[in-house]
C-alpha cells in the first residue's frame, strides 16, 4: 500500500508542505525583485527569470521524486510538462529581447514582410518636392537631436499626423539621413547588408548598393544599426561587421570601402558596430576599437585613406561627436569604460577620464556650457556633469560637477533645453536640474525609443511603436497626443524634415505628415 493511503487524511497534506514553501518563497523573492527601485527594469527581468527557471526546475524535481501520488502520476504530468515545452519550441520562435531584456517570441509560421529586390520604377527627375530642412545624419544637423525648426501644431485632435506611406524594409536598427528629397538608410536584405535611398514623399526605392556580409544574434538582432552621413554629393555608411563605405549620392555606386576591423586590429563588438560616420573637414571619424593608437580612426574622405588614428580604448556603442569645450575642438569618443577627447586635426588623446561598470555606453554626449558637457549610460550608472578647464602646464583636465543615478540613459538619446536635462532613464521619461543634478520629475513608461526636440515639444517614438508629442517643462511631462504607428520593437532613430517624419522598424518603414504651426512674422 503506498504512503498515502497508509497515512489518515488529515496528515496528508504535510507531504505537499516543500512544495507550498517553494511557491511561497518563490513568490515573495520575485516581489522583493519587482520593488527593488534600486535596481533596473533589466536587472529586475534577469533575476525575474533567473528565479523562475530554478523554481521550476525544483518544483519538477520534487513532483518527480517527493511528491505523494502514484509514480504513473508523476510521470505523465512530467511527460506533459516536457511536451507542453517542447511543442512551444516548435510553434514559437525568439525574435529578439526588449530594451529590458524581456524575450519576444513569435509564431513559426507567420508571414514576414519582405522588401522587393532592386529599385521600385525610378523616379522622373524633379517628380518629388523638397520637404523642408534636411537631416543629413544621425541626431540631426548637429547631431544633438535639437531641431530649430518650423513649430510643430501642437493640436493633433484636428490635425491629426497623416501617413504618406508604408513599406516593408529589410532588417536593421538603422535610422534614416533626409537630405532634399532624398531619405537614405541602413538595412539587411537575405545575405546582402544594403545602403539604400528612398524618394521621400513616395517611398519608392530609388537605389541599393550591398555588401555581401549579415550580422545577427539572438539578443542583439539582424542587420547594420548605424545612420548614414550625407556630406555633399557622397553617403557614407558603416555596417555592423565595420564595412565602411563612400557612396555616390545619386546612384549608391560605392566610391571607395575601408574595413575598420582590419584597420584598427580590433574585432566587432557584441552587438555590432553601431556609431555612426562623424564627416567634418573632408574626414570620415570612426571608433574602431583598436588598441596602440588604432582607438579612433579618421579617413580622407575623398579617397578613404587613412588620414590619423589615436586612442587605445575598445569600442563601445556611441557615435563620436565634434564639439568645442574651454575653447578647444575636439571629438569625444564614449568608449567602453573611458569617455576620451581627441585632437580634430591629429587623433592625438586630450583628456580622458573613466567611466561605468563594464556595460555598453550608447547615448551621446550633451554639451550644457562653453566648458559643460553631460554623459549617461544605463545599466545603474546614471548621468554625471564634466566641467574642462586647462591646467597650468596647458593640459585639459576633466572634473566632475555632479553625479546622479536618476537618469539613466541606455540608448536612448538626451536632449537639454533652458537649464534642463530630459530623457528616457531605464525607459521611463525624466527630468534633471543641470545645475545641481536633482531629478525634478520622473513619469510616463515608453520603454526604449527615441526622440526629437522641436523647439519646446519633444517628438518621442516609444518603444512599441507608439509616436507621443510632449511639451515638458520643469514641471511635468505634459504629454499632449499619441499616435499609433507600429506594431512591434521599435528601436530606430527618427528624422524630420520640415512636415515630414520617417521612422522604422526592423521590419517596415513609414513617411507621416505632421501639421506645422503658422509662420510668425
Amino acid at each position: 500500500m503506498s504512503r498515502s493511503h497508509s497515512e489518515p487524511p488529515t496528515r496528508k497534506w504535510r507531504y505537499w508542505l516543500p512544495a507550498l514553501v517553494l511557491v511561497v518563497l518563490t513568490s515573495a523573492v520575485l516581489l522583493w525583485i519587482r520593488t527593488r527601485a534600486d535596481s533596473s527594469f533589466q536587472e529586475r527581468n534577469l533575476r525575474s527569470l533567473a528565479v523562475l527557471f530554478g523554481a521550476t526546475v525544483i518544483l519538477l524535481l520534487w513532483w518527480l521524486i517527493g511528491s505523494p501520488t502514484r509514480w504513473k502520476l508523476r510521470l505523465l504530468v512530467a511527460a506533459a510538462f516536457v511536451m507542453t515545452v517542447g511543442l512551444g519550441a516548435t510553434c514559437f520562435r525568439l525574435r529578439g529581447v526588449s530594451g529590458d531584456l524581456v524575450p519576444i517570441l513569435e509564431f513559426r509560421w507567420g508571414r514576414q514582410p519582405v522588401p522587393g529586390p532592386g529599385s521600385d520604377a525610378a523616379a522622373a527627375p524633379g517628380a518629388a518636392r523638397s520637404s523642408g530642412s534636411d537631416f543629413p545624419q544621425f541626431l540631426g544637423p548637429r547631431r544633438d537631436a535639437i531641431l530649430d525648426a518650423r513649430a510643430l501644431l501642437p493640436d493633433w485632435n484636428n490635425n491629426p499626423p497623416k501617413i504618406l506611406w508604408r513599406k516593408a524594409v529589410g532588417a536593421g536598427w538603422s535610422g534614416w539621413a533626409i537630405v532634399g528629397t532624398r531619405a537614405f538608410t541602413q538595412e539587411q536584405r537575405s545575405e546582402g547588408e544594403c545602403s539604400t535611398c528612398y524618394e521621400v514623399l513616395s517611398g519608392r526605392l530609388l537605389w541599393s548598393t550591398a555588401e555581401p556580409v549579415r550580422y545577427q544574434t539572438a539578443i542583439a538582432g539582424e542587420g547594420p544599426r548605424c545612420t548614414p552621413t550625407v556630406v555633399s554629393n557622397r553617403v557614407f555608411t558603416l555596417g555592423a561587421t565595420g564595412k565602411l563605405n563612400c557612396l555616390d549620392l545619386e546612384t549608391g555606386r560605392r566610391l571607395w570601402s575601408r574595413n575598420i576591423v582590419d584597420d584598427a586590429k580590433s574585432h566587432v563588438p557584441d552587438w555590432g558596430f553601431a556609431g555612426s560616420p562623424l564627416v567634418f573637414d573632408g574626414k570620415v571619424v570612426i571608433s574602431g576599437g583598436g588598441d596602440a593608437g588604432r582607438s579612433l580612426l579618421a579617413y580622407h574622405a575623398e579617397t578613404g585613406e587613412l588620414a590619423w588614428s589615436g586612442g587605445d580604448q575598445p569600442v563601445s556603442y556611441s557615435s563620436p561627436i565634434l564639439v568645442s569645450l574651454a575653447g578647444v575642438p575636439q571629438i569625444l569618443a564614449f568608449d567602453h569604460r573611458r569617455i576620451t577627447s581627441h585632437d580634430p586635426s591629429s587623433g592625438k588623446v586630450l583628456w580622458d577620464y573613466p567611466w561605468g561598470n563594464g556595460q555598453p555606453q550608447v547615448a551621446v554626449p550633451v554639451v550644457v556650457g562653453p566648458d559643460r558637457v553631460v554623459f549617461s549610460s544605463g545599466y545603474g550608472v546614471g548621468s554625471e556633469m564634466l566641467e574642462l578647464s586647462r591646467a597650468t602646464n596647458g593640459q585639459l583636465v576633466a572634473r566632475s560637477v555632479w553625479r546622479s543615478r536618476k537618469l539613466k540613459a541606455k540608448f536612448a538619446n538626451l536632449v537639454q533645453r533652458e537649464g534642463f536635462l530630459y530623457g528616457l532613464d531605464d525607459g521611463v521619461l525624466a527630468c534633471l536640474d543641470l545645475h545641481d543634478g536633482a531629478q525634478r520629475w520622473k513619469e510616463g513608461r515608453y520603454g526604449h525609443g527615441q526622440g526629437l526636440l522641436i523647439r519646446d515639444l519633444f517628438l518621442l517614438m516609444s518603444e512599441n511603436g507608439e509616436l507621443v508629442l510632449l511639451q515638458p517643462n520643469p514641471g511635468s511631462p505634459r504629454e499632449l497626443h499619441r499616435f499609433k504607428l507600429f506594431h512591434g520593437k521599435t528601436w530606430n532613430p527618427i528624422a524630420l524634415s520640415g512636415d515630414l517624419l520617417l521612422a522604422r522598424t526592423d521590419q517596415e518603414a513609414a513617411c507621416v505628415r505632421l501639421a506645422l504651426a503658422p509662420e510668425t512674422k
